[in-house]
This record gives C-alpha cells, structure tokens and sequence, in this order.
C-alpha cells in the first residue's frame, strides 16, 4: 500500500493541463471513432491497459513491437493473434504529437484511452492521475505468465496480489468482461470434456452449454471463432455479467470459478444487484491498476512512436 500511495503522490491529475489541455479531447474523440468503427474495440482497449500494466508494472511495453535485438511482448501466448488496437493508439499518439509534440506518453495514452472505452459504452467515468512514462524494455516471458481463463481461482488471485491488487480487485476488474469477446478455444475445455471427465462443466448453464456447443463444435477450425463474453447485452458496459455468473453463464472458467468460493461469490451476488456500486468500484480497481509499477520524474522516457523506444 505505502508504495502505490508514493506513485500516486508523482502523478498528479493536471499533470498536462499546461502542457497539453487538448488531451482528453483527442484521445476520446480518437477512441469514440474506433468503437463507432467497430463496437467490440472498446473491450479490445481496456484489455490492452490491463495486459500492459500486469507485465512489467503500466509502462506502454506491450506497445512496443519486436525488434532484431529485442523481443517484445505482442507474440506472447495471450497476446498472439488475440491483443489488438495496436492502430487506435499509433492514431491518437500522432494527433496528440502534432497538438503536443514530445509531451504525452503512451502509456498514460493507454490508461486514458480504457477509461473512455468503458465510458463511452456506457460505463463508469472515473479520474485518472496522470504523469507515467514509457519503459525502455519488453518481457515476453513475463506477458507468457499472464492471468490465464484456464487457471484456478487461487493462482489468478496470487498474481493480482503480487501487484499490490486483492481479492476485491479480481471480482471487480472481471467484471470488464461485461463486453468483448473470447476465442472458442478459450472456453472449448468447459463444453466437451472437462478436466478429464468426459463431461461438459456441471457448473456451465445447460442451455448456454447446447448453443456453445453449436457454435464451438470439438473440432481445431472452430478455435478463433468468437462469442460474447456477457450475450445478454455484449456491447454495455453495465453489470449483467455478474448476474450471468449467478446463473452459471459465465463464459470462461475462470469468470464462473468467482461464485466456487465463499468469498468471491458474495461479492458477486452483491454487484449483481447494486449496478451502481460496480461502477464505483470498478473505477477505484482501474485506478489502482492503472498504478502498478509506474515510471515517474526521470525514469524511462517519452515515445514518439509507441511501437519503438526513442
């Protein structure tokens, strides 16, 4: 906690108001046309945030594409054929360079760029303290251990509280997939044999189980295809994915896995009930995430291109 307290205390939210008042402007009018372009975007960008700031601390490394010496994190396993928005990011960086050149990091791009995705789909807005800079260096072998759908519960906690998070923060942020989608092959493990049964997963709603089926049928060429993540209203940002999960629709295991302990469940009965409480929450674990292992003052730099270091 001392230490998360400390970052927040280096960023400041004005951090650009002389130096770039026309940020907010430019990132939500650059992520506004992304989603009117394509509504699943907005999970696509929030998943970007959290996959940069769970590897290496927020620091725009999943940005950064491979070099001959340097292997970055884009062909990682979770992120291969799977993160994207790369563009959305490489176009608001060049607005802002022109309105602001040298001034604004990507990784600050980034965490503004997930708060609107979720507002502008009708989620909670929430301020952001601002003033990251950009890392220098990438890990695929970090970005390969990040929190997976096929882990237990107990695992997926472990690696949130490494990060200063808790088990408050793991229901909350889950709760982000009240949109985007997922591959079949992401779930396909719940709808045929599960752990070596034989059986689908008991805990998988039958007739959410049938369709699934249909639409994920135990053969490879159905791996990318996709499905929402919450079907009731798969572009809201609101919260029926927690009323979803109690009753058992969840559609990865590690998203039904929150109501198969005491604790979780009870904060997921509660979400499903208080929408207004969600989004509340929902903003503070953003915030707190958006914190992880930050660079501040003279540490790393500023890109000018979000895919390369200076």
């Amino acid at each position: 906690m001392f230490l998360s307290t400390l970052v927040s205390c280096q960023l400041d939210y004005k951090y650009y108001d002389d130096t770039c008042p026309s940020l907010t402007r430019i990132v939500r009018y650059g992520v506004w046309s992304a989603i009117s372009n394509e509504t699943r975007m907005a999970a696509s960008l929030l998943r970007l945030h959290f996959h940069d700031c769970f590897v290496k601390g927020c620091d725009g490394s999943v940005l950064l594409d491979d070099t001959s010496t340097t292997k970055g994190e884009k062909n990682a396993f979770p992120n291969r054929n799977s993160a994207r928005g790369f563009e959305v990011i490489d176009a608001i960086k060049a607005n802002l360079e022109k309105a602001c050149p040298a001034t604004v990091s990507c990784t600050d791009i980034l965490t503004l760029v997930a708060r609107e995705a979720v507002f502008l789909g009708g989620g909670p807005f929430w301020a952001v303290p601002l003033g990251r800079r950009d890392g220098l260096t990438a890990s695929e072998s970090e970005a390969n251990n990040l929190p997976s759908p096929f882990e237990p519960l107990q695992n997926i906690t472990a690696k949130f509280t490494a990060r200063g998070l808790d088990l408050k923060d793991v229901v909350v942020l889950s709760g982000g997939h009240t949109i985007g989608f997922a591959q079949c092959l992401s779930f396909k493990n719940r709808l045929f044999d599960f752990s070596g049964s034989g059986k689908p997963d008991p805990t998988l709603d039958a007739s959410l189980l049938q369709s699934l089926q249909s639409t994920c049928p135990s053969q490879a060429d159905s791996d990318t295809k996709l499905v929402a993540l919450d079907s009731v209203t798969t572009n809201k940002f609101d919260n029926i994915y927690f009323q979803n999960l109690v009753n058992k629709s969840g559609l990865l295991q590690s998203d039904q896995a929150l109501m198969g302990d005491n604790r979780t469940a009870a904060m997921v009965q509660y979400y499903s009930k208080y929408p207004y409480f969600f989004s509340k929450d929902f903003g503070a674990s953003m915030v707190k995430m958006a914190n992880i292992g930050v660079l501040t003052g003279q540490d790393g730099e500023i890109r000018k291109n979000c895919r390369v270091v200076n």
